[in-house]
């Protein structure tokens, strides 16, 4: 089997994209049907089993990517990782102290929400949230004219998306005990 690139090439190489966060996401998709098109383990049926236990790793190593490249949190940390800079989520949870203070908020008012429209605005209130941070990480990793790129900077959005996913979670399964009851 012919392939486009190396197993072990990056997302963004493989999917011919540039390193950025700022990705155009039908275009992604559009890559990734063209290079499922191309490896797809059918297209490789009368080459023998071995030409198809290739083409399976090449899809799941397709699919993998493109899930990382899709979700903002991967593709941030993938690219603040490919510029030497670790998230370390597990040991570093140091964040600011606004936005810490932001999250005893949300939690508060998560708690005191009793029905499912107060739990629905509080969503609206942290997915905005959501959006700004995703905002910021795009200036922060693909830069600006007038703005170098801070993957320093970028590695703690990048936790900071974690958190407010996290909470988006907490939020969703408060909604459903909400909408259960």
């Amino acid at each position: 089997m012919s392939a486009p690139l190396g197993l072990a090439a990056d997302d963004f190489t493989l999917f011919g994209l540039p390193r950025a966060f700022a990705l155009d996401l039908a275009e992604l998709d559009e890559r990734w049907r063209d290079l499922q098109a191309r490896v797809h383990p059918d297209k490789f049926a009368a080459e023998g089993g071995a030409a198809q236990r290739v083409a399976v790793q090449w899809s799941v190593r397709v699919n993998e990517a493109y899930r990382r490249l899709r979700d903002p949190i991967s593709r941030g940390a993938s690219l603040c990782e490919l510029a030497g800079v670790a998230i370390d989520a597990e040991r570093n949870t140091a964040m600011p102290s606004e936005f810490l203070m932001q999250q005893m908020q949300w939690r508060e008012a998560l708690e005191e929400a009793g029905t499912v429209g107060e739990v629905y605005e509080l969503e609206a209130q942290v997915r905005a949230e959501s959006s700004m941070i995703q905002a910021r990480l795009a200036v922060l990793i693909d830069g600006q004219p007038d703005i170098a790129p801070d993957l320093t900077a970028a590695a703690q959005q990048v936790r900071a998306l974690m958190f407010v996913q996290r909470f988006l979670q907490d939020i969703a399964r408060r909604a459903d005990r909400l909408e259960q009851a």
